[in-house]
């Protein structure tokens, strides 16, 4: 960690208003306990403690207290084990019901901002016919309950319709983002077999306008399951005659009013959507989300740790390959106003997104931690460019976010603000380590582990720590826990991927450190950290010492064991790597190599002053932002590029040229 980010590390940047049980919805959900299951609370420990304690009492008060549609039955929990825990076995419910039922009756629900096409707006009763057309549409094309229904869709209104409809039926809806490349939208889907796929010609990034008409002819010829292919006009308007044998998204809404939309009853753990790992190290895993798991966990997040509600306008910055898509849509369950941004989000520049803000009333402003770094970086003040004084409530995740990003946030955006770094991932669809309403915020640390997940740090012999590194783990189980990966019959698969090192605990693969006060911070991704002669640190802590310097725009390290034959001391046969992008105008000349150096060896340890420092043109990232650390080592342990990563996932494929030939000539510096 920088000398600033230490000396800010846990400094009370916010606190809680005295009234704050009188104008949050978890103070209401409080006073709902106390009146209907005469439970009272001292304080958000108290309440989390209950609602890992009792997880049928939790679980079954969320049902109540958002007064759920649909049949709960009398059981909540069949089972506490892990894998294995059944929830609400006697339910029937459908999400895209409960998305519908509590919508306001004037203004929009849905706000829309592309760089593609003009501002579309939707009211409830224009969602609602969509969604209800788009579903008999659907009915012509011979979809039912279990099909599955792919879209080649950005964030837009048409995504969120289909979404909607697909999961009325009692299908199985899974999106990627046109900016995949076909090789990894074929990857995913062909494990899936859809028989339907929606997709965009192409959209514009910025100023250029990318053509998808190609990938989208090789993505149908790869999947023989498919038996319509529709086209949603968004690059053009003749779109569909653009695609053979394709038809058009104005088609799929044509034929008589169906009036409202129906809605197929279906058990608790039917399937909803298909989300994916992230696929930068072989076949990405088809995760499988139920209806009801992901209605309560996002129903609790959304209302009573973010604090929505009727009258917020929802917005994070997300294309439909990510899970904060699904988290953001579902902003219709607690009746905000959701909002969806499709471009690039550095266009014109960096104030593009923060003046969307300001247009569209945005109460909530979620994104990743590295556009708030980008921005820092640049030296932007948001509320110098525009009106932030209606945001509440600012969301930050896809990587730590460093305590002097904190600092940044509360004194160029909004200083009232709650800002929550927030933490889970794709495979639960939401965080379990985020903020509350009711709670501190500190710099650099996440306030709380979230009401019902059950988070602990765990040393290597399984055994819980405080106040230093652990793995990141859940002891007991959360309803939107996978139902399983598609196809993993006898659930071997999944096994191994969450309870294989500590049987009957979920390991999540993040270091994270609990604190005595209750908060947490979260260091990298485990399998990437750096252990260099008994010294073990995140990544996190790396980048923020690297990432302080003005000369460095991204960064990655790599530690690599057993490359190095013979030497002697406690790091012999190692070797730690650091891979920098420069600033524009600026070398890496000695001076900086040192000035690295020096920074390093005093902030963190000697053994993290890297054997060598080299420049490369880009630091290859996901479509999500996240760093390729894993697949990086991967590739420079001799691992072809084509297995240490699925390139049609990243956002510039090319980034990983400079690695491979670093790997190919080690004394060499990558072109």
């Amino acid at each position: 960690m920088s000398e600033a980010g230490r000396s800010e590390q846990g400094r009370v940047l916010w606190r809680p208003p005295a009234d704050v049980l009188d104008r949050t919805r978890i103070g209401d959900y409080l006073r709902w306990l106390e009146r209907e299951r005469s439970l009272r609370f001292a304080d958000y420990a108290s309440l989390w403690r209950w609602t890992v304690d009792d997880l049928p009492a939790f679980w079954a008060s969320v049902w109540d207290y958002f007064q759920v549609r649909g049949r709960r039955g009398d059981t909540v929990l069949t089972d506490d084990a892990m894998p294995g825990a059944r929830w609400f076995p006697g339910a029937r419910i459908n999400y895209a019901e409960q998305m519908l039922a509590n919508l306001p009756a004037e203004g929009p629900v849905v706000v829309a901002r592309s760089q593609t096409r003009e501002p579309v707006e939707l009211t409830a009763a224009q969602l609602r016919a969509e969604v209800a057309r788009s579903r008999a549409g659907l009915v012509r094309l011979g979809v039912g309950p279990g099909d599955r229904v792919a879209a080649y869709l950005p964030n837009i209104p048409e995504t969120l319709v289909l979404l909607l409809a697909t999961a009325s039926l009692g299908a199985v809806f899974s999106s990627c983002a046109p900016e995949f490349g076909t090789r990894s939208v074929v990857d995913r889907w062909s494990q899936i077999e859809p028989k339907v796929l929606v997709a965009v010609d192409g959209y514009r990034y910025g100023a250029k306008d990318i053509d998808r008409t190609d990938e989208l002819a090789a993505i149908r010829a790869a999947l023989p399951s498919l038996e319509h292919v529709v086209v949603v006009p968004y690059l053009s308007e003749d779109a569909a005659r653009r695609v053979p044998e394709a038809s058009a998204w104005a088609d799929l809404l044509a034929g008589p009013d169906p009036g409202e939309p129906e809605f197929e009853p279906v058990a608790f753990d039917h399937p909803l959507y298909l989300l994916y790992s992230s696929g930068t190290t072989g076949l990405p895993k088809p995760i499988v989300h139920g209806h009801g798991g992901i209605l309560l966990e996002h129903l609790k997040t959304l209302a009573l740790h973010f604090d929505l509600g009727p009258g917020d306008r929802f917005f994070w910055f997300s294309t439909t390959g990510w899970m904060m898509w699904n988290v953001l849509v579902s902003g219709l369950l607690v009746g905000a106003t959701v909002v969806l941004v499709d471009g690039n989000p550095a266009q014109p520049d960096l104030g593009h997104l923060w003046r969307l803000a300001d247009e569209c009333g945005v109460t909530f402003f979620g994104t990743s931690a590295p556009f708030l770094m980008s921005c820092r970086r640049a030296g932007l003040r948001p509320a110098e460019v525009a009106d932030l004084s209606r945001i509440r409530g600012l969301g930050s995740t896809g990587a730590p976010l460093p305590p002097e990003g904190f600092g940044w946030v509360y004194e160029n955006v909004n200083p009232d603000l709650l800002l929550q770094s927030f933490s889970g991932g794709t495979d639960l669809c939401t965080g379990f380590v985020g903020g509350s309403p009711l709670l501190p915020v500190y710099a650099g640390e996440l306030s709380c582990a979230c009401l019902g997940a059950a988070v602990a740090a765990y040393d290597p012999a399984g055994h819980p720590v405080v106040g230093r590194l652990g793995e990141l783990v859940l002891e007991q189980p959360m309803p939107s826990m996978p139902v399983g990966f598609w196809g993993d019959r006898d659930g071997s698969r999944y096994r191994a991927a969450y309870f294989a090192d500590f049987p009957g605990v979920w390991r999540h693969g993040d270091w994270v450190e609990i604190t005595p006060r209750g908060t947490c911070v979260i260091t990298g991704r485990s399998d990437a950290t750096l252990k260099r002669g008994g010294v073990r640190m995140g990544t996190a802590e790396f980048y923020s010492v690297v990432d302080g310097f003005p000369e460095i725009a991204d960064s990655l390290v790599v530690h690599l064991e057993n490359v190095r034959p013979g030497g002697t001391g406690a790091d012999a046969g190692e070797e730690l790597l650091l891979f920098v992008v420069l600033a524009e105008g600026t070398e890496l000349d000695e001076d900086l190599r040192r000035r690295l150096a020096a920074d390093l060896r005093r902030q963190l340890s000697p053994r993290h002053v890297p054997d060598e420092i080299v420049a490369v043109r880009a630091i290859p990232r996901t479509l999500s932002g996240k760093k390729l650390e894993v697949p990086v080592k991967r590739i420079l342990e001799g691992r072809p590029v084509e297995e240490a990563a699925s390139t049609g996932a990243l956002s510039d494929p090319g980034a990983l040229a400079a690695f491979e030939a670093y790997a190919r000539n080690r004394h060499r510096a990558p072109e």
